[in-house]
């Protein structure tokens, strides 16, 4: 990878560092002197038990929307692209400032900062109201990526519930405002020493519902409160406060119990939790869809 960067970037001397890159895409951290940036390839098979494929062409997508949505959201909340390669798949973008943790991590650590829930509310809110939407219309990558494992499969495990699976994939469907399709904790890089919070990982961006990016997050959220970290609890409600006027709310709700159910019986199952966790998930998602609350407060009351 040196003269893969020197040729791309600068000349010089570069250390790489593999990063998690999560299950679709291959990430490393380049730093120069003068230069901290992160490389991405996205894969074409993805590192999940179950058969999983997608469309390598989502890696142009989010470098697209990197580029399109810097006017749109709150300033200092998207990386900069450096370069993109269209034959190789490849990108690369400026790093998060070194010390930056993703909101997972800190959150896994009991670290509950609910400025940084806030701050989460207010990136979701200027996203869905974006005015790109045509030019993300089309879900080829959000289907392969989110309705597939999360939706269709799970309903494949659970075929009483088949019904509500379908009526979430249809609602997910209607262009309503921006969906980034992937808002999770693990996306949201947090820098302990200012105020900022960066969102990464656009590859499955679409014009949808954008209860689904509400639901999504706060699932993490409450599936770390099945996880014990009780903290959770505020930054669930100092988040949905932030983003219930932008989303339906029946919406989010019946969104937020076929998550839920997903991250148990779905292709991506939540790494973390135990068995007897695994097993309260799945009778807290079975209940939300099938006697869904009024209000999302009742959910992380």
């Amino acid at each position: 990878m040196q003269e893969y960067l020197r040729a791309r970037v600068s000349p010089g001397q570069w250390r790489i560092a593999a990063l998690g890159g999560g299950v679709s895409n291959a990430v490393f951290l380049a730093t120069s002197r003068d230069r901290r940036i992160v490389v991405k390839q996205s894969l074409g098979r993805l590192r999940v038990d179950e058969e999983w494929l997608a469309d390598r062409e989502r890696i142009h997508r989010e470098c697209d929307a990197l580029r399109r949505l810097r006017p749109h959201l709150p300033e200092g909340s998207l990386p900069e692209v450096v370069f993109e390669d269209r034959e190789n798949f490849v990108f690369g973008m400026e790093a998060a400032p070194e010390g930056a943790l993703d909101w997972k991590t800190l959150l896994m650590r009991g670290d509950c900062d609910p400025g940084v829930a806030r701050r989460a509310a207010a990136i979701f809110a200027a996203l869905a109201q974006a005015p790109e939407k045509e030019h993300f219309a089309g879900q080829h990558c959000f289907d392969q990526l989110r309705i597939d494992p999360y939706y269709r499969f799970t309903a494949g495990r659970h075929p009483d519930l088949r019904e509500r699976f379908d009526e979430r994939i249809e609602a997910c469907r209607r262009p309503i405002g921006l969906v980034h399709g992937d808002f999770s904790p693990k996306n949201l890089l947090v820098d302990p020493g200012a105020e900022g919070v960066l969102l990464i990982d656009f590859e499955v961006i679409h014009a949808g519902d954008p209860a689904f990016d509400a639901a999504f997050l706060l699932n993490h959220l409450l599936l770390k409160m099945v996880h014990g970290i009780e903290g959770c609890r505020g930054l669930a409600l100092e988040f949905w406060r932030g983003v219930a006027e932008a989303v339906d709310e029946r919406s989010a709700i019946a969104h937020l119990g076929c998550l839920h159910l997903a991250r148990v019986d779905g292709k991506s199952p939540a790494e973390y939790l135990t068995p007897a966790g695994r097993e309260r998930v799945r009778r807290q998602a079975r209940g939300m869809i099938l006697d869904p609350p009024k209000h999302m407060e009742e959910i992380f009351s």
